[in-house]
């Protein structure tokens, strides 16, 4: 689909990062939006940014970890709009440290907002499209879900993040295959970022209440990855508006698998080759020792 003028989409995390460069493209194409976030002062930003654009906006403030909040969403949004045209599943939060160091609030946190929120997402959206679908043979819908690199990568120090875009990547390619049984109306993309600079290193900021009270002080390792993700993220070269247009031309072609860096890849292929030749995973830092002996050295005193 190439024209999206009049037609609606549906933006978690609109207030920043890739959800705020979606927002715009998609206002600038003429789409009709729902802006969703939890941070009330950057959605009402991107909403005034919005409507300057010439959008019709409609704003609703949604901690996407609650199923609650989603149905209730999603059912503002087809009361001012119908059934939506894309949905993009983009809320996510970053976390890091060793495994064995992440505390049970700490996993919910993360769990809760970058996998629930989309499962949360696909669960509220995909019936009213499927609907919208059989009522209508010249529509046309898109579900895009952001996973991230982590999400085919398992670097060290980072296992909540890898597993929540891990099962954010199977899901995905679940709905794709689930959707092509019912319907050829409907399509699924995910969106696999590696370093990009948004603000999803600084994360932490928007932790709910429930899950920061009687928070112990971060370990060596937590440091640690908070500094090499704000590193990394900062470093990106490439930015997250050119990342949206790469979700606008993937929908364009139907392409399932949108990356943001195709070097990436390269890391991707060692795992999966490792997985199929049954041998132990490659050290992720073998063409960059000095990295993990750094990342050894840094974490040393909580392993011995």
């Amino acid at each position: 689909m190439d024209n999206w003028r009049g037609r609606t989409a549906v933006l978690t995390g609109a207030g920043s990062g890739f959800g705020l460069e979606m927002a715009r493209l998609a206002a600038r194409h003429g789409m009709k939006l729902v802006l969703v976030d939890v941070q009330v002062p950057a959605l009402n930003a991107c909403a005034d940014e919005m409507r300057a654009l010439g959008a019709q906006v409609l704003v609703v403030p949604t901690d996407v970890a609650s199923a609650t909040q989603v149905q209730d969403m999603a059912q503002a949004a087809f009361a001012a709009f119908g059934a939506p045209h894309l949905v993009f599943n983009n809320a996510g939060v970053a976390s890091g440290g060793l495994v064995w160091e992440t505390s049970v609030q700490e996993w919910d946190w993360v769990l809760g907002v970058n996998l629930m929120g989309v499962v949360h997402g696909v669960h509220a959206f995909t019936p009213m499209m499927l609907q919208a679908a059989q009522q209508d043979p010249d529509y046309r819908g898109f579900i895009v879900n952001t996973a991230s690199m982590a999400g085919l990568l398992t670097a060290p120090n980072m296992g909540v993040y890898n597993v929540s875009k891990h099962a954010v990547v199977a899901l995905s390619e679940t709905l794709y295959h689930d959707l092509a049984l019912v319907t050829t109306q409907i399509h699924a993309s995910v969106l696999c970022p590696y370093f990009v600079p948004t603000g999803i290193s600084q994360s932490q900021r928007n932790r709910p209440d429930q899950h920061s009270s009687g928070l112990a002080q971060p370990t060596a390792s937590q440091r640690v990855s908070q500094v090499m993700s704000d590193k990394a993220v900062r470093s990106g070269k490439l930015t997250a508006a050119e990342v949206a247009q790469k979700v606008f031309d993937a929908m364009a072609a139907r392409r399932f698998y949108i990356y943001s860096h195709a070097q990436a890849l390269a890391g991707v292929q060692q795992r999966f080759e490792d997985l199929m030749q049954a041998r132990n995973p490659t050290d992720p830092y073998a063409a960059k020792p000095h990295l993990g002996q750094a990342l050894r050295s840094a974490i040393k005193p909580v392993t011995e």
